[in-house]
């Protein structure tokens, strides 16, 4: 099969981040600048974290270098990418991180979690595509561990990041990147410290996850911010690399 067989790098890039203004969003915004993005637009619902976010990285990196728009990933994609793209005139990341886990919550999962992850991909994809006047660009799905292995838990999230995975591997295809220009590579962490994982809610058991979590390798968000930049870095199109435990980065698709 044919590879990329390329090296990217994160300098003077310009980087969305969907669900960007906490936990495992705002480390890779962090980890991001660190390598010289020219600036992170960090997308999110809460105003109070966003501005958190946005004043945090303004003092670590200085003025300019991180703007927060307030969005909700399931309305406001066209609102927003047209300021964006009147703003910034183009956008060479996407990383798409919203998402959700309240297995109570069917048609919200899928909607934030697989609708609208699908619909932002195509239209940066569109945007980025060489052979429609764009550059090329990468984009980055956060799947999760969930996108491939299977215990009895969330059923309903596990289906939505099952779909993440085969979005990313054919839309990442490397017949598609060569042609269009656009790698799309997945990640997928294991179980991270955030607020997604703090209070889920469930439909089999809340009892039996809880005990189940308690068992398996946690790691912080900086784990998941290193893997970002590697896999950035180095990561074929169409590929997903697993973070877990803190440990190297290991390639799951």
């Amino acid at each position: 099969m044919l590879r990329s067989k390329m090296s990217w790098d994160l300098r003077d890039k310009t980087v969305v981040i969907t669900g960007g203004n906490i936990g495992i969003g705002y480390e890779i915004a962090d980890k991001y600048l660190e390598k010289c993005a020219k600036i992170v637009i960090l997308l999110g619902r809460n105003e109070d974290n966003g501005a958190k976010a946005f004043e945090s990285l303004t003092e670590k990196y200085g003025n300019g270098k991180a703007v927060f728009f307030k969005c909700d990933v399931t309305s406001d994609l066209e609102e927003i990418y047209r300021k964006i793209i009147d703003t910034y005139q183009y956008v060479d990341v996407l990383i798409n991180n919203a998402g959700v886990l309240n297995e109570t919550e069917i048609r919200n999962t899928i909607n934030v979690n697989v609708t609208a992850l699908i619909e932002w991909s195509f239209k940066f994809w569109e945007h980025m595509r060489k052979d429609k006047s764009g550059k090329g660009g990468t984009i980055i799905n956060i799947a999760s561990i969930y996108g491939y292995r299977v215990d009895q838990y969330v059923p309903v999230y596990q289906a939505s990041k099952f779909a993440v995975m085969g979005f990313t591997k054919s839309l990442g295809h490397i017949k598609s990147f060569n042609e269009f220009g656009v790698r799309v590579v997945a990640i997928c962490p294991g179980f991270t410290e955030t607020r997604l994982v703090a209070d889920p809610k469930t439909v089999i058991s809340d009892v039996g996850f809880k005990s189940f979590t308690k068992k398996q390798e946690w790691q912080t968000v900086d784990a998941v911010g290193n893997a970002a930049v590697e896999v950035f870095e180095t990561a074929d199109s169409g590929t997903a690399y697993l973070i877990e435990g803190a440990k190297l980065i290991e390639q799951v698709l």
